[in-house]
Formats: C-alpha cells, sequence, structure tokens
C-alpha cells in the first residue's frame, strides 16, 4: 500500500571554510542513517553544493529521480544560493541539517537559508545535530514521509458514487480548494450505470469465493443471496477502480445502498483503496491519507458517545472496517446491517493500540485538520459496527468541547500509531490550519 520515500541527500560547503572537505564522509553517514529506517530510498547528489553549477546538476538529478523530499546537509558555513538553485530545478519540500561545530560556521549558514526559505514559502524543517543521530534522523524520516504523502495526494483521483447525504453538509467536497491544497481530483461515478454493472456480475461465479469469505470470519447470519449481491458490488467497484485509476471512493450509500456496499469498503481496504461512508469526500480523501502514510487499512468512523466512567469515547461507523483491523479473526461477524436490517456488513471490535484520528474538515476559505492521539482499550460490541472505545489523556468534556470549539466534523478516520508529527508537516506543507489534542 504504501510505495518507499524516496529522498535526495546533498551536503552544501564553501570550499574555504572549515569542514568542507568532511562532504562525502558525512555525505555517506546520513545515507547509513536514513536507510536504517527502513522504507526509505536514498539518492545520492553527484557531489557537494560548492558553487552554483554543482546546485544545478544536483537539483536537475534529484528532478529526474523523482524524489518526493530532499535533505542538505551543512557541512560548513555555505552560500545560501546554492540551495535556491537546486531547488529551482527540483522544488521538493527540504530538510536543512546543520551539524554542530564552532569552526565550520554550518549553524550560521543554515540559520541564514532559513531565513530565505520562510520569506520564500519553501516547506522545509531544521535540524541540528550529529550527522546520522538517532533522533535526527527520525524527524528527517517523518518528515520525508509527509512529502511522500503530499506528492502522491497531488496525483490522487477519488471517485465520487452516487451522492453525499442530504444533512450532511461538511461531507461535501470543496473541490477547487481540495485541488489547490490537498491535490486530488474528484471523478464522478453514476450510480445508475454502476448498479447496472454490478448487476451484470455473474453471481454463480461467485459462490466459491462466498463460501471461502465465509470461512474466514468467526459468524455469518446474513443470507447467501445478500453475499453474493455484496461480492457482485465489490467486483464491479474493484472494476471501475482499476478503469478511472481511483485512490480512493466516496460512496452515498445513506439510506438506499446500506448493508451493499460495507463488503466492498472492507476488502479493498486490505488492497490499499480506502472507501469512504455517506458520500464522504473529504472523509475519503483523510482516510487515503492514512492509508498511504501507515501502509495499513485504516477505520472509518462517526464520534458516538463517551464512557464517563472510564474517560473514554466511543467512535464507530456500521460495519465496513477490513478485517485486518480485528483484533481476532473470530470476532468477525458477517450480518445485516443496523437500521434496514438487511445486506450484510461486517461487525467487530477494533484491536487495541494507539491510535491517531484525524479529521479533515471544510471551511469557508479551504479547509482544516483535527488530530486526536489516543488509546483504544478493549472493547465488547458496544454499537453494532467497527467499535472504538478509545482513551485519552485529556478529559472528555475537554475533547469535546475541543471538537465543537475547532468546528470539526463528525467523521473521523483512524489509524493505528502515532502519526501526529508527519501529520503535522503534511499540513505545514499544503498550508492547512492545524489544531490537535491527546
Amino acid at each position: 500500500m504504501s510505495a518507499p520515500v524516496r529522498l535526495g541527500l546533498a551536503v552544501a560547503a564553501s570550499p574555504l571554510e572549515v569542514g568542507a572537505g568532511d562532504a562525502p564522509r558525512l555525505l555517506a553517514e546520513l545515507r547509513d542513517a536514513l536507510a536504517a529506517l527502513g522504507g526509505l530510498e536514498c539518492c545520492l547528489a553527484p557531489g557537494p553544493l560548492s558553487d552554483p553549477n554543482a546546485a544545478v546538476a544536483a537539483g536537475r538529478f534529484f528532478y529526474d529521480q523523482r524524489v518526493d523530499a530532499l535533505c542538505v546537509v551543512a557541512a560548513s558555513w555555505f552560500e545560501d544560493y546554492l540551495v535556491l538553485d537546486l531547488l529551482e530545478e527540483c522544488p521538493a519540500p527540504l530538510i536543512l541539517w546543520a551539524r554542530p561545530g564552532m569552526q565550520t560556521g554550518a549553524l550560521c549558514g543554515t540559520q541564514q537559508l532559513g531565513l530565505m526559505l520562510k520569506a520564500l514559502g519553501q516547506p522545509f524543517c531544521f535540524l541540528f545535530e550529529p550527522v546520522g543521530a538517532e533522533a535526527g534522523a527520525a524527524r528527517a524520516g517523518d518528515f520525508a514521509r509527509a512529502a511522500a504523502l503530499r506528492r502522491h495526494l497531488r496525483r490522487a483521483r477519488i471517485g465520487y458514487l452516487g451522492h453525499r447525504v442530504e444533512g450532511m453538509t461538511e461531507t461535501t467536497a470543496h473541490e477547487l480548494a481540495l485541488k489547490r491544497l490537498w491535490g486530488p481530483r474528484v471523478v464522478g461515478l453514476d450510480s445508475q450505470l454502476f448498479l447496472q454493472r454490478a448487476a451484470n456480475v455473474e453471481a454463480e461465479a461467485l459462490r466459491g469465493d462466498w463460501e471461502a469469505l465465509k470461512g474466514r470470519v468467526g459468524r455469518v447470519t446474513s443470507a447467501d443471496e445478500s453475499g453474493l449481491e455484496s461480492l457482485r458490488v465489490h467486483a464491479a467497484l474493484r472494476q471501475v477502480v482499476a478503469e478511472r485509476g481511483l485512490s480512493a471512493v466516496a460512496v452515498g450509500c445513506y439510506p438506499h445502498l446500506m448493508g451493499k456496499v460495507c463488503l466492498a469498503a472492507s476488502l479493498l481496504a486490505e488492497e490499499g483503496v480506502p472507501v469512504a461512508c455517506e458520500g464522504d469526500v473529504n472523509g475519503a480523501v483523510a482516510m487515503l491519507a492514512l492509508t498511504r502514510l501507515t501502509g495499513q487499512p485504516v477505520h472509518n468512523t462517526d464520534l458516538l458517545d463517551p464512557l464517563p466512567e472510564e474517560n473514554a469515547i466511543v467512535f464507530s461507523h456500521c460495519g465496513s472496517g477490513a478485517f485486518s483491523l480485528a483484533a481476532d479473526a473470530a470476532d468477525i461477524h458477517l450480518a445485516p446491517v443496523r437500521l434496514m436490517d438487511r445486506g450484510l456488513c461486517c461487525l467487530f471490535p477494533g484491536r487495541p493500540g494507539p491510535i491517531t484520528l484525524l479529521n479533515l474538515a471544510p471551511t469557508l476559505d479551504g479547509y482544516r485538520l483535527g488530530l486526536l492521539h489516543g488509546e483504544v482499550m478493549p472493547t465488547e460490541m458496544v454499537f453494532p459496527g467497527n467499535p472504538l472505545r478509545v482513551r485519552f489523556q485529556a478529559g472528555y468534556r475537554d475533547i469535546l468541547a475541543w471538537i465543537i470549539d475547532e468546528g470539526l466534523g463528525h467523521h473521523w478516520m483512524a489509524a493505528y500509531g502515532d502519526w501526529r508529527r508527519p501529520l503535522a508537516d503534511l499540513a505545514g506543507m499544503v498550508g492547512v490550519p492545524l489544531s490537535s489534542m491527546a
């Protein structure tokens, strides 16, 4: 689901300065430290950035390599225009790394360049660490992942099947702002044509798949006809994703497609294609961001209700989660969807662990991001869907007040792990306000 991040590495130095001769060694140390993180492909500049010609050559090399981000280490003081010339050829987000050293002037040079980058609106992060230091490498890795995610989103296409749910205004895509800030293009999908395509899929050809699927879960109470219908929808949606080059899909499921598209969402998530419910294009973008960042399926949830005695809040949706999000396959129950009592959805409690919840909310002039980080606790089926019982450091009343004060929506996309730092980097790169609370 998650392609390796391509990171261009270079060293800047002015030949007269102390430390300039260390450039080759520093580049090798930096490569080794970043390679140890895993998931990064490092491309090394042909030589140090020591004059304008070398800077231009390095920039063209990195552009041809289609790097997601650049990392420039200061071996010594250097002329600020060297990095500017590099960026003209390859305008990628920049990690600016100054090594300690009183005589080298490396910190002085990077601080000087920082003024230029800030004034020019160039996305960058600053590090002051020995080259190869674990903390510095980890920070550089987070920033590079955010840059790779930004690059992916700029080329993404979000399928929009059907309609957004009446009364859920927040789910409406602000398409021009979405394209300008985040990059994805919305692709409209005609629901009638899609349903006809699904109806044309031969049900009997899928019976073996349905029997195999039943063997993967703990319990099935949906009728076989509902299972076959769900697999027909999955087959049709998979075809549309391939034909239209879609990275994610938002389906206007409520109420008429409830229980028809849930299994397709679960299965496609395992293939790296998130499906958002209720026609929420904004939610689909948030799911895609988390899927690409983590390389795993993510939860699509509503904020439901607190559990005051535990200082926890329950998040869930009707049951479209990927099977791998369950703690145990034996917990998975394929059952008719709530409210409509028909079709098939995938019921199971979400597995325990640290989690990051993301809310992508439209504003009058763009978007804003809301971030929550907490711990998913073991839970029973307190809601017929994929419930997450999340405990936060802050009090649940403070969390609720913060959500209302920030004007955030009710759909929260959740990924296991702590992804606050790369998501904050991404928000800075695209110019979107970010609010975060634990």
